[in-house]
């Protein structure tokens, strides 16, 4: 059997099926049973809820792209040395070894050779540098969000886990950290597979040879970083008293946009907007809350809006527009039937 497997194809035809097989094993998605928990709500104009579905909605649209591009990037690979598998004669028994052989493998047979078109590993690179990039996003925003100054939310604890070595009262963020990491280099493997794209006539002359170290490292690296988020996620401390409280001591600026909104039909847009501004600006320098600097301004009282008005348009608990069924909609969207 040895001897036929170099009987018309190439050794790039061997080592592209290899990496297909590969690659069509590493997208495989595990799923597991298990309903999700409703993430806690964020007192913020937009609540922290909110911000837990916009990163499920990304992670949807990767599955979404997933089913989409094995058809289009999971090819058989066989045509011998320049594609036109000219060993196995000129009639179709080339064509039908290959379809005979894509069969065999589990693959999609290509309408032509695509030795020299290297657009479908291109594509699987960029996705991985894709999710990589939507996991980096909740990274961040972890790390942000874990800093002393907010201190709204923690990975899981683990003794002396992100702890360091001058300073023992730290507590790292170390998983996203690493996930940050991982991400700037999926980017940087998804350019090597956009180099390797180009290549001369029909056999190249080695730049695809860049694949052979850009598609395992982005494995590893897509693995390990969808291995460290789910970590952080399923023990996520999460501390509303902090989110609160961080709200609040704005005063009631941040939601200048409400009382811009609520002031504009009494007094016009544009008037209601300079009101807010001067407002604001008062309040952050004077370190007045923006309710009481608005019940001082003559122009707002004459408005004739009344002070419970003005107080619940300060409030930013009151100011989260649509959030709520954004979110319901998306774990709708989102919900597997297991």
């Amino acid at each position: 059997m040895a001897k036929y497997i170099h009987w018309g194809a190439t050794t790039q035809d061997i080592m592209d099926d290899a990496s297909i097989l590969q690659i069509k094993a590493g997208l495989q998605i595990r799923y597991h049973n298990g309903r999700p928990n409703p993430p806690p709500t964020r007192p913020l104009p937009c609540t922290f809820g909110y911000k837990c579905a916009i990163y499920l909605s990304s992670i949807h649209r990767h599955i979404q792209r997933l089913n989409e591009l094995e058809p289009r990037c999971l090819l058989v690979q066989f045509g011998g040395a320049a594609g036109t598998l000219a060993s196995l004669g000129s009639d179709n028994t080339g064509l039908r070894v290959r379809a005979q052989l894509a069969r065999e493998l589990n693959l999609y047979d290509p309408s032509i050779t695509w030795h020299v078109t290297r657009d479908n590993i291109a594509e699987i690179l960029n996705y991985l540098a894709l999710i990589g990039g939507s996991l980096a996003k909740i990274a961040y925003d972890i790390i942000i969000m874990s800093s002393n100054e907010l201190s709204e939310v923690s990975e899981p604890f683990v003794p002396h886990r992100g702890a360091s070595s001058t300073m023992p009262q730290k507590r790292n963020p170390i998983s996203s950290e690493v996930v940050l990491a991982a991400s700037k280099l999926l980017r940087a493997n998804a350019g090597l597979g956009l180099d390797a794209m180009v290549v001369d006539f029909e056999r190249a002359s080695g730049p695809w040879h860049l694949e052979w170290v850009a598609i395992p490292d982005s494995f590893v690296l897509t693995v390990g970083a969808l291995h460290q988020t789910t970590f952080v996620l399923n023990g996520l401390v999460v501390n509303t008293d902090s989110m609160l409280e961080n709200l609040l001591s704005t005063k009631g600026f941040i939601v200048g946009e409400a009382v811009m909104m609520g002031l504009a039909p009494v007094m016009g847009r544009q008037k209601a907007h300079d009101v807010v501004y001067e407002a604001c600006k008062e309040s952050i320098e004077t370190k007045k809350p923006l309710l009481e600097v608005l019940l001082g301004r003559g122009d707002v009282m004459e408005s004739k809006v009344d002070e419970d008005t003005l107080r619940k348009l300060c409030d930013p608990r009151n100011y989260l527009g649509a959030s709520g069924l954004m979110v319901d909609r998306m774990v709708e969207e989102c919900k597997i039937v297991s």
